[in-house]
C-alpha cells in the first residue's frame, strides 16, 4: 500500500530547495596521474533538501504522520515535488529525522529535512539525442496542438454528435 504525503499539508517551500544526485560514475586514478571513468550505475537516487512552514495544526499533523504512517520516517512515500520537469509525484523517504519545529512567527513553525528520491528527476532515456526538441518544447507543443491535422475521429465528431443526439430514437 502506497503512503501519500498528506494533501492537507502545504508543499515544501520553493526558496532554498536543492537537489543533489548521487554520482553514477566510477573513477580510477592511474599511476601516470591520469584517470579512467566509467558509468557504475544507471539508476541513482537524488537527495532533496526541503523546508516547510506549517501552522500549529499542520505541525501536529506532520509530526504524527511522520511517526505513525512512515514509522518514524523509515518508509517510502509519494510526495509532490517541483523539479525542472514541473510538479510531479516522486517516491521518497527521509534520510534522517527532520529539523524543527522552529518558531518563525505567531503560530508558524519551520521544518526542514533531506529526502532521498528513488528516481532521478530527469527526462526519460533517449531525449538527450534530441536537444532541440527539449529546448523548443513550448514551441513544439504549441505547433502540435494548433497545426497538426485532426485524426479521423475528431474530424467527424460534429456529424457523430448530431447523429447520436438528433437521429437516435428517445427511450
Amino acid at each position: 500500500m502506497a503512503i501519500n504525503y498528506p494533501e492537507s499539508l502545504p508543499r515544501g517551500l520553493h526558496n532554498g530547495r536543492t537537489y543533489q544526485t548521487v554520482s553514477p560514475l566510477k573513477r580510477s586514478e592511474l599511476a601516470s596521474g591520469r584517470a579512467r571513468q566509467r558509468r557504475n550505475f544507471t539508476s541513482v537516487p537524488t537527495m532533496a533538501s526541503i523546508s516547510w512552514i506549517f501552522n500549529s495544526a499542520q505541525s501536529q499533523t506532520f509530526e504524527a504522520w511522520w511517526r505513525d504512517a512512515l514509522i518514524d520516517g523509515s518508509q517510502w512515500f509519494e510526495c509532490p515535488l517541483e523539479t525542472p520537469l514541473g510538479y510531479q509525484d516522486y517516491t521518497a523517504r527521509f534520510t534522517d529525522i527532520y529539523s524543527g519545529p522552529s518558531r518563525v512567527g505567531p503560530l508558524l513553525w519551520s521544518f526542514s529535512a533531506e529526502l532521498e528520491l528513488r528516481e532521478r528527476p530527469i527526462l526519460d532515456a533517449g531525449w538527450g539525442e534530441f536537444p532541440e526538441f527539449i529546448i523548443d518544447q513550448s514551441i513544439f507543443d504549441f505547433a502540435m496542438n494548433r497545426e497538426w491535422p485532426l485524426n479521423p475521429w475528431q474530424t467527424y465528431i460534429d456529424a457523430m454528435d448530431s447523429a447520436i443526439n438528433e437521429d437516435w430514437p428517445q427511450p
